[in-house]
């Protein structure tokens, strides 16, 4: 068994010293309750939680897996899974964030992203049950009708239900255009749902007594494309109008995936055969609801990577300590042992800085995206809120593809540095590599943020996040100009920001002469951003420890890690950059027929 320490200092530092939240909390209306000891008694009592319930089941559960019955089609979820979900929901989480008008605790958004960190760290899988709730609930808060909320929000915010994103079918997975699940119209308003969905997280279980389905489908009269697609919510057992969980309803899980990872998570092949269902939203606007819970999914995925790359440094961390190997090259370290630990050595100090600094900056990066969030749905000001909601378009991409492909670097380094040991299931180390690994795919691929990123929320959109991110480090680098504690920081920082801004003037440049610059550039730019983003994290927690009451050591070590950040990580920018004016031509000039 592998443990997990929530890292509850950094969280606090980054979260009320870096961030400022307690501030903001206390001026947001509806966040009255989110007083600093409300939110200590929050994070304290999730770390307990996670360290003492998710954490010690993590490696036993990814052994036995998930197992179908298919004569009763239903799904037995690993030992200790089902004792942990009823913790969970004794516990009020399900409600943590949702408004009090639905029966929740109306807690920050940004208190519910620490959390989930938690429980991400400690048990990936486990918490892709509880994950899709969260969207299906976004979902109806926003699309569903009063009797929708009131039949199948409440349930699902107890607890007492789940829900999940029907989304994907064989023919096609990032192209919903391609989607054929029908749904015919009945006489009571009610919906036939028929088709098969596919890579459906949480799709059956035995963790609750109803599953929720919020299920794309098209309408006999539906346009083709995109734009004929709706959005119905297809429940498990039959709801009717005055909530009551009536008969079986006509779907059933087909069979369940055999992954490279999560193996306790999961993922079914969903059969709808007219089953009863309810059209959330309007007709043939399928796609903005479900973009309600993509969004809302992504910023989670994301928080998933950050979550692995904390484990993985905790893991690698202990390990590095501990084990024996050799002499460090300038001399013993530790003459009285027979040699020394892999900790003296310069490479495996890499890795660990490495995951060491994509942690706590990766940290500071979600929490400020999520305070955004917190902002742009409480805020009394309109402009604040506009402000506010087009920052959170514009780092969701990063968010989500840039914590998640970091994930896969910090876990291939825990199983580095535990050399041939990393390699075997009983350390450890190569569950969390395999776990990682699904976080770049689901939720859309590392390539669909890039292109979302450069091709939608910057060239199309006219990029209104990105001026205004791009302002706030000007004017961060501007009121530290002259500190000398930040000197080393501040400089390098304004100069990337500056090239940052110039690069996507060359590309939108580009991009009008050939579309096909969109494609080519998309992943690097968004590395690019990404690293840059990173940096100004750093640098303003450098510059919150003159005020923070952290420790000297702590505060000693913020300052190790971002130094290392600048010079070691920061310059892989350049590279980026290379690639990008390299040109679409290098990758599309070549004839399909000499890949061959």
């Amino acid at each position: 068994m592998t443990q997990y320490h929530a890292p509850l200092a950094d969280i606090r530092f980054a979260l009320n010293d870096v961030l400022g939240a307690a501030s903001l909390f206390q001026r947001l209306p509806n966040f009255e309750s989110a007083t600093p000891d409300i939110v200590d008694a929050v994070l304290e009592e999730a770390a307990r939680f996670a360290e003492q319930v998710l954490a010690p089941i993590n490696a036993s559960a990814d052994l036995e897996g998930c197992v179908l019955d298919k004569a009763t089609a239903s799904v037995r979820t690993p030992k200790g899974f089902k004792q942990a979900y009823d913790q969970f929901v004794e516990g009020g989480w399900p409600a943590l964030t949702i408004p009090a008008r639905f029966g929740g605790q109306e807690l920050p958004e940004t208190i519910g992203a620490i959390f989930k960190e938690m429980v991400d760290a400690a048990n990936l899988a486990w918490s892709n049950f509880p994950m899709l709730s969260h969207g299906a609930s976004e979902a109806l808060k926003v699309h569903g009708e009063p009797w929708q909320q009131e039949a199948f929000l409440k349930p699902i915010i107890e607890g007492r239900w789940t829900g999940t994103m029907c989304l994907t079918e064989p023919q096609c997975g990032t192209d919903l255009g391609l989607l054929k699940t029908r749904a015919e119209p009945n006489a009571d308003g009610s919906f036939r749902i028929s088709g098969t969905k596919i890579f459906i997280t949480a799709g059956e279980h035995d963790l609750t007594e109803n599953i929720v389905h919020l299920v794309l489908a098209r309408l006999p009269d539906a346009p083709a494309g995109v734009k004929g697609i709706s959005l119905f919510i297809v429940p498990k057992f039959k709801v009717g109008k005055d909530g009551r969980m009536g008969e079986r309803n006509s779907l059933a899980v087909g069979s369940i995936e055999h992954k490279m990872g999560i193996h306790a998570s999961v993922t079914c092949v969903m059969n709808f055969d007219g089953a009863e269902g309810w059209l959330i939203g309007a007709p043939n606007k399928g796609l903005n609801a479900m973009f309600t819970m993509m969004n809302t999914a992504r910023m989670a995925v994301g928080v998933q990577g950050l979550g692995l790359i904390e484990r993985a440094y905790q893991h690698s961390l202990r390990y590095a300590r501990e084990r024996l190997q050799m002499r460090s090259l300038s001399g013993a370290k530790f003459p009285d042992k027979p040699a020394d630990p892999l900790i003296v050595h310069a490479d495996v100090r890499r890795m660990l800085l490495t995951q060491k600094a994509f942690a706590e900056g990766g940290r500071v990066l979600a929490l400020y995206a999520y305070l955004q969030q917190d902002i742009s749905t409480h805020s009394s000001d309109e402009a604040e809120r506009t402000r506010a909601d087009e920052l959170v378009a514009f780092l969701t991409p990063i968010v989500k593809g840039l914590l998640t492909e970091l994930a896969q670097e910090s876990t291939y380094h825990a199983v580095q540095i535990f050399g041939g040991h990393g390699y075997i299931v009983e350390t450890g180390a190569e569950q969390y590599s395999r776990d990682a690994r699904i976080t770049t795919l689901y939720e859309g691929t590392t390539q669909i943020q890039a292109n979302d990123l450069i091709g939608r929320k910057i060239l199309q959109m006219g990029g209104p996040g990105l001026k205004h991110f791009l302002v706030e480090i000007s004017a961060f680098c501007q009121a530290h100009t002259n500190n000398p504690a930040l000197g080393e920081f501040i400089a390098p920082l304004a100069i990337v920001t500056k090239e940052w801004s110039d690069l996507t003037q060359e590309i939108a440049k580009r991009a009008k002469d050939n579309v096909e610059e969109i494609g080519a550039t998309s992943v690097d730019y968004l590395f690019y951003s990404g690293y840059v983003a990173l940096a100004w994290c750093w640098a303003r927690s450098i510059a919150a420890l003159d005020q923070s009451p952290q420790s000297a050591q702590f505060k000693e070590a913020k300052r190790h890690t971002a130094r290392f950040y600048f010079t070691r990580i920061l310059p892989r920018i350049h590279g980026h950059g290379a690639a990008i004016r390299a040109g679409a031509d290098t990758l599309m000039a070549m004839p399909e027929s000499q890949f061959g």
